[in-house]
């Protein structure tokens, strides 16, 4: 199953609730996550939070645990450096490997990034997948975040998904000479997707901008204003 965000952000339970309740929402939670600095609260955040996004929100879980295995593989590498490579304080491990060990210190660093990181991923995730960005876009440009900021964000938004599109094609392209049928082709393989993805989103971005000249571009990004339900 292809994870589509944009897709599932505009085909769930809470896509038509109030976005300015859930950003607040969102906002509000990440900062008290962030500030407590408790454990306990973490793990009662992604709990909570994951709950209104399966139950109440009724997103797939295999949608919602892709959503998170990306940031989730970033954050395990990190907590791993952070756990032997930074820190002081008593030894509490030895790996016997060139003189690596884990201290007090980074024991702590480790565990409470990890916790910390993980409350906040389900309150960004309930942002992300009951909220199309075009509302969320709506929103920031009424409580008149400026207008350059508003515009990254679009541009931002929409170059990830130029750069997802590129590797689905180019897996597939590979797949479909069999370039992931043994470890060797797949080094290979990976190789090469690495190597030409970037040029390959550089020309979808040129692509871009051409089509944007010829539709009268001046500086300025419309952004999508939903209209007003009548009573």
């Amino acid at each position: 199953m292809k994870f589509d965000m944009d897709y599932i952000a505009h085909h769930n339970e809470l896509t038509e609730f109030n976005p300015y309740f859930k950003l607040f929402l969102s906002i509000i939670l990440l900062i008290v996550t962030l500030a407590l600095d408790n454990l306990y609260f973490d793990v009662f955040i992604f709990v909570v939070m994951s709950i209104v996004i399966l139950a109440i929100a009724k997103i797939n879980y295999r949608s919602y645990l892709k959503f998170l295995s990306i940031p989730m593989a970033f954050l395990i590498i990190t907590c791993i450096f952070l756990l032997f490579f930074f820190g002081k304080g008593d030894v509490i491990y030895e790996t016997g490997i060139f003189g690596i060990v884990v201290t007090t210190d980074s024991y702590h660093y480790a565990v409470y990034t990890f916790m910390r990181v993980l409350g906040c991923l389900p309150c960004l995730g309930f942002l992300a997948l009951t909220t199309p960005i075009a509302k969320v876009l709506n929103c920031l440009r009424t409580l008149k975040v400026p207008k350059i900021l508003v515009e990254i964000a679009l541009l931002m938004y929409n170059s990830i998904f130029i750069f997802l599109n590129e590797i689905d094609t180019m897996q597939k392209a590979q797949n479909s000479r069999l370039g992931y049928h043994s470890y060797w082709t797949s080094f290979k393989s990976l190789g090469a997707l690495a190597s030409t993805i970037f040029l390959r989103s550089l020309d979808k971005s040129e692509t871009l901008q051409h089509s944007l000249d010829s539709r009268g571009y001046d500086g300025e990004l419309p952004v999508y204003k939903p209209r007003k339900m009548e009573e």
